[in-house]
């Protein structure tokens, strides 16, 4: 299927060639020569019943201001009457101002009435708030705050919060001292509601992730906090449940291992899946290797998630599952 598209009349012809496997379609273009150093990038996703024109509509936005598309992923279910997009595009920041970028996607939003309109424009808008929750395992936590201190992960990060005390010296420690990062270490006990405690440290954040923390957060805490919780756990999950479950998979002789990151709901390890990782391992493997194989799916799986939420990537798909473009 061949595709010719002229962005904005003051912007270069996009071509783009493509196949459209069921009803998902990509579109990708490369600005020609060296782009203007003024020029900004921004993000939009879109979800709304389906109807025809909407993809128009979406380019004139963005031309009528100057604006190019770059890519754009467009996913509409089979037998469904609804429709999902997401677009980058470059603009003159100058032309395009912030503020009236968010009213011409409003106006678009209650043109085709929206569920989710939502643009960010990453060099101007601040970066994600979230705070961390983790156990004993350091490995999700570790290899987390080494991608946010290398500029992987477009966060600011409030806290480490845990229900293991961590001594002074340890690498964990020592590394958020650095970085000015508080820990909070949250012990148990019959006086006291350990979740009110999470949620008073995490009012000003604008979501949660789960680097191997070992409790379950109940469906009131979620309910009161509002707002998004990712989680990480192995994919050997529900075969073997309870401790040591990477033992019990060697020891069972699994020949593929895995990682899931998800949305964190009510039902446990149940939430809407936003990445997967799988690996093969074999009789070669002896316990340790194993383990490694599994911790290092563990911190790739949820590193991807983190950044595929924050890139606009992710939006809710029927009762429990996502789009991810």
């Amino acid at each position: 299927m061949n595709i010719l598209r002229r962005a904005s009349s003051s912007s270069p012809i996009v071509i783009a060639s493509m196949k459209r496997p069921f009803n998902t379609l990509r579109i990708s273009a490369e600005l020609p020569g060296n782009p203007s150093p003024t020029l900004a990038h921004g993000i939009h996703v879109f979800h709304c019943p389906d109807q025809v024109g909407i993809v128009a509509k979406l380019s004139e936005c963005i031309a009528s201001r100057g604006g190019n598309i770059l890519v754009a992923d467009i996913f509409v279910p089979q037998n469904k009457n609804v429709f999902y997009s997401r677009s980058e595009f470059v603009f003159d920041p100058i032309k395009w101002q912030r503020k009236q970028m968010n009213n011409d996607f409003l106006d678009l939003s209650k043109m085709f009435n929206a569920v989710k309109s939502l643009v960010r424009v990453p060099s101007v808008d601040p970066k994600y708030k979230i705070a961390v929750l983790a156990s004993k395992q350091d490995h999700c936590l570790v290899d987390l705050l080494h991608a946010w201190q290398d500029g992987k992960l477009p966060v600011h990060i409030r806290s480490v919060i845990s229900n293991h005390d961590r001594v002074p010296n340890t690498h964990v420690i020592r590394f958020l001292e650095r970085h000015d990062i508080p820990y909070h270490y949250l012990s148990k006990s019959k006086e006291k509601n350990i979740e009110d405690e999470i949620l008073d440290l995490v009012q000003d954040t604008d979501f949660l992730v789960l680097a191997r923390y070992m409790q379950v957060l109940s469906g009131t805490f979620l309910k009161r906090y509002g707002k998004d919780v990712i989680n990480i756990h192995h994919g050997l999950l529900p075969s073997f449940k309870g401790g040591n479950p990477s033992r019990q998979a060697f020891e069972a002789g699994v020949k593929l291992i895995g990682a899931t990151s998800h949305f964190v709901t009510e039902e446990l390890d149940g939430g809407p899946i936003i990445e997967q990782m799988v690996e093969r391992v074999s009789h070669k493997d002896n316990l340790l290797s194993f383990i490694q194989k599994s911790e290092n799916l563990e911190k790739q799986c949820l590193l991807k998630a983190i950044k595929s939420y924050c890139e606009l990537r992710v939006l809710p798909y029927e009762e429990n599952r996502t789009v991810v473009f």
